[in-house]
């Protein structure tokens, strides 16, 4: 960075897993400054030990806002803030990256993206899947499979301790297909670039700790227009099976691609935070028979040597939401991403609770 600019002053908003990680993320990179931590618990003074202490602590984010006055907003809160948080700091001036979702209502999102065009401010939504070298690999070897696709996904947690106790505060906003279904849909529609039609989902309630209008396991599946399928299934909590709780596959007529997770996928994993992003290999399948009707060609692996682990795809999030804002660039397609996504994970939920298909 040269010496004529300033870093960046950026408020961390939210102290909890990911707020840390995107701090460790600011710390790291010279064009951040911490200007400040917020949270209502214990978390920021944990955290501001673990970064070396000294920085100003908040258990107000409005007070932390006009006290630091910063250029930038790091939102890592429950989703039941989100969208205000998001606008105050916008009204403020400040650019926003923010944990996905954007906000806990489709309605809200929008109300979010509205308010980052008349600021004239950047958002960066973190899609954490989209800087995972792996992953954009695995979009790629699916959408030369052919069409139609069909997307078999799942991430069941087995959670306790201190992440269980993160879910069940989850889950007084939203379900686990929203919450984490809005990542792997927009995979699927990263993949088919089709238009979603119509979704089904189901669900169970397999706790009483949780509030009584919500469910803990759910699966959705979505039909796009180009003839696509794809299902994908969350549940949390101390009771979840540990048996296939990890499958990324993707069928097309050319053959198959799936992510092999051989580390994350061993038992007692599914809890660890890094086994989320994992992929360790590609295993990529072609359909191609000779007259015999047998296999012409042999399955291919692909070994990915640029394995991030979770604390650098959160610096490459950043680095891209700094890039943004040096860069002047045009989120337009990142943002309706982000509120497409969310879309149709809410309609999924509806389907859920109404038990009827949705139309979108």
């Amino acid at each position: 960075m040269s010496t004529s600019m300033k870093p960046l002053r950026v408020l961390v908003v939210g102290c909890g897993n990911m707020g840390a990680s995107h701090a460790f993320a600011y710390q790291l990179l010279d064009e951040f400054e911490i200007c400040g931590l917020v949270s209502t618990g214990k978390s920021k003074d944990v955290l501001n030990e673990r970064l070396g202490g000294g920085y100003a602590l908040f258990s107000d984010f409005e007070t932390a806002l006009t006290t630091t006055q910063p250029d930038a907003v790091c939102i890592s809160t429950y989703p039941d803030t989100h969208e205000a948080y998001a606008i105050r700091s916008l009204e403020q001036g400040c650019h926003v990256f923010i944990e996905k979702p954007l906000a806990d209502t489709v309605e809200g999102a929008e109300r979010v993206v509205a308010a980052a065009e008349k600021a004239g401010k950047k958002v960066v939504v973190g899609y954490i899947l989209r800087h995972h070298p792996s992953w954009e690999k695995f979009v790629e070897v699916a959408q030369e499979l052919g069409k139609p696709l069909v997307m078999r996904m799942n991430l069941n947690q087995q959670s306790h301790g201190t992440m269980w106790t993160v879910h069940r505060n989850l889950m007084k906003s939203l379900s686990p297909i929203v919450d984490c279904g809005v990542h792997y849909i927009d995979v699927m529609c990263q993949m088919t670039r089709s238009k979603p039609l119509q979704v089904n989902a189901i669900g169970a309630r397999l706790t009483d700790e949780i509030p009584a209008n919500n469910y803990n396991y759910g699966q959705l599946q979505i039909r796009f227009e180009d003839g696509s399928v794809g299902w994908y299934e969350a549940g949390w909590g101390p009771m979840m099976s540990e048996t296939a709780f990890f499958v990324k596959d993707v069928i097309g007529p050319k053959g198959c691609v799936s992510i092999v997770a051989k580390e994350a996928g061993a038992a007692g994993k599914s809890d660890n935070v890094d086994s989320h992003t994992k992929t360790e290999s590609l295993r990529i399948h072609y359909a191609d028979l000779n007259g015999e009707d047998q296999f012409t060609q042999a399955d291919t692996w692909v070994d990915m040597q640029d394995e991030p682990d979770h604390q650098e795809l959160c610096n490459r999030e950043q680095r891209y939401f700094l890039k943004a804002i040096q860069e002047d660039m045009d989120l337009t397609d990142h943002l309706q991403d982000a509120v497409n996504s969310l879309r149709i994970a809410f309609a999924c939920d509806e389907s859920v609770r109404s038990g009827l298909p949705v139309y979108l």
